[in-house]
């Protein structure tokens, strides 16, 4: 049985593609239990859901360390597994490890997916796993029952996935958010490229302020990758101009 604390989008679609499954228990703040229901999960208590073999955590980046203050005296089952989705996943492990009871297994995971993508299916999508504090044979058996589910799942570290993910989806959000505040849109006179780029805003037109914030303030690499790449904006600025002279 798994107990899901928080049922936002993500904690939504967790459900919708896990509750067939097996059985789900949702704790969430929010007066959603009609929603949890008809979803599939039950609705129960903070202490109920923490009480479960694994406690998922789908809440946002900043509400974790209060959120694990909390859990930490009710995580009270023997084989107790808390697993995180955050899109950052240094100071997420950090916060885990220092906070919570050394005898709770933690797992930190980084489901690159979400509602707008893998609605349907999350086959195809991938899914990094960073082994923390977790059996081997333990680990090994989660990650083929994702891999069952037709998840792609790549092992790494949280230094490891936080440098690339600065640039595959930090940078990505801020181009999109540029590309809105730029005010980009249709043209009947387009091309192909002009349309990757509005893909790429309509990628992140879902996606909350608050996420987009996150991935950027609590991953250490984001801002040094901001900063280049305006560098390099900036640069090639300098070269048209001097053509326009």
């Amino acid at each position: 049985m798994i107990g899901l604390i928080g049922f936002g989008r993500f904690g939504r679609l967790t459900v919708a593609h896990l509750s067939g499954a097996c059985k789900m228990v949702v704790s969430d703040s929010g007066g959603k239990g009609k929603v949890i229901r008809s979803a599939g999960a039950e609705p129960v208590s903070l202490a109920e859901a923490c009480s479960q073999e694994i406690v998922l955590l789908c809440m946002p980046i900043s509400a974790m360390p209060a959120t694990l203050e909390k859990i930490a005296p009710l995580l009270t089952h023997p084989r107790s597994l808390v697993v995180d989705v955050c899109s950052v996943k240094t100071l997420p492990v950090k916060w885990m490890r220092t906070k919570l009871p050394p005898t709770v297994s933690l797992l930190a995971t980084h489901p690159m997916f979400g509602p707008d993508s893998a609605q349907d299916s999350l086959r195809g999508h991938k899914i990094v796993l960073c082994p923390e504090r977790i059996d081997r044979d333990r680990f090994q058996k989660i990650a083929a029952r994702l891999a069952s589910l037709g998840l792609v799942v790549i092992e790494s570290t949280p230094e490891d996935h936080d440098r690339q993910i600065a640039v595959s989806l930090a940078l990505t959000h801020f181009i999109g958010r540029s590309l809105s505040s730029f005010g980009a849109q249709d043209f009947l006179i387009d091309t192909e490229g002009y349309k990757r780029l509005l893909h790429i805003l309509e990628v992140v037109e879902n996606d909350t302020w608050q996420l987009f914030e996150d991935m950027h303030r609590f991953n250490p690499f984001a801002a040094e990758t901001r900063r280049e790449f305006i560098n390099a904006l900036q640069a090639i600025e300098a070269h048209l101009s001097s053509k326009e002279k």
